[in-house]
């Protein structure tokens, strides 16, 4: 089917399928990083809860429901092969209608990235352009293994965790807090790396150098899965040496129960790395919760 035709000549797109275009799902974890950054600084909240839903909805449903919209619509080719049901192969947003949402949407990002002063407008200029530079040509870096995946993880980790730290305290977040948030941005990655099992074939037929095309799915996986637990050694290790002992037990267990999905991943990474990222990655942002509140008791 050619990605430009549509379904009985519409020439509006479905409503259902231009919420499914912006992807509710994937705002989850933006927020939960933007929610962690605010735990973790330490500010007290009464008075500032105009500020955080802001962050929230920036965070989801406006930056990262462009980025899904701008992805849609530079993917358009793939999707046609990988997920042809999806709302501009099908048809449903028809037309350039997928461009003009995405495009309206950067708009109202660094409008309202703008009501969060300094820090907020220069995280959400930044969130912008690493979307673009994710998923549009020339650039395109999901093309990359390694720096397509880095970056989503940036922007779905770092990037909100250090915005909700650094608006909630009107400055620069402290050191501490940006060594752990850079730690679960590392470990997101593997996180991001078993996402691309879902458009492999796609992906290898569209030359996207997506690390389970390039290294195979066996050893894809199990490379994400040292991606994903080393780096939370790592804030274990700094929660335990800034004596924060039962935070660091905590993220411990949690650890403990992702070797135990990644040992059920690992048998069958194709078919399984779905279920893994409805279960281990539970898990995993947990653990970023657990060490946010103990940032907080630092900060």
């Amino acid at each position: 089917m050619s990605v430009t035709s549509s379904v009985s000549g519409r020439q509006w797109p479905e409503p259902s399928a231009t919420l499914r275009l912006i992807k509710p799902i994937t705002w989850f974890p933006p927020i939960w990083a933007y929610l962690c950054g605010v735990i973790s600084s330490g500010a007290v909240l009464t008075g500032q809860w105009g500020l955080v839903l802001l962050g929230v909805l920036l965070a989801g449903p406006i930056t990262c429901g462009m980025s899904q919209a701008a992805n849609d619509w530079c993917d358009r080719h793939v999707d046609a092969i990988n997920e042809p049901d999806r709302p501009i192969p099908s048809g449903r947003v028809p037309g350039r209608w997928g461009l003009w949402i995405a495009l309206a949407m950067t708009g109202l990002a660094l409008i309202v990235g703008m009501q969060l002063g300094p820090w907020g407008f220069g995280a959400t200029v930044f969130a912008v352009l690493a979307a673009w530079a994710y998923s549009a040509e020339p650039v395109r870096l999901k093309r990359s293994g390694w720096w397509g995946p880095g970056l989503v993880a940036l922007c779905y980790e770092g990037v909100p965790w250090f915005t909700g730290a650094a608006i909630l305290s009107a400055g620069a977040p402290s050191m501490q807090i940006i060594l752990i948030a850079g730690l679960y941005v590392v470990g997101a990655h593997g996180i991001m790396t078993l996402n691309d099992f879902k458009a492999l074939e796609g992906d290898r037929q569209t030359g996207v150098a997506s690390l389970p095309v390039t290294l195979g799915p066996d050893r894809a996986a199990k490379l994400a899965c040292w991606i994903m637990t080393l780096p939370q050694v790592g804030v274990i290790a700094l929660l335990t040496l800034w004596d924060r002992p039962f935070h660091a037990l905590g993220v411990a267990a949690l650890l403990g129960a992702q070797v135990w999905a990644m040992n059920t991943l690992l048998k069958d990474p194709k078919a399984k790395a779905p279920w893994y990222n409805g279960t281990g990655v539970l898990f995993y942002v947990s653990g970023m919760m657990i060490a946010a509140f103990a940032l907080r008791g630092l900060s």
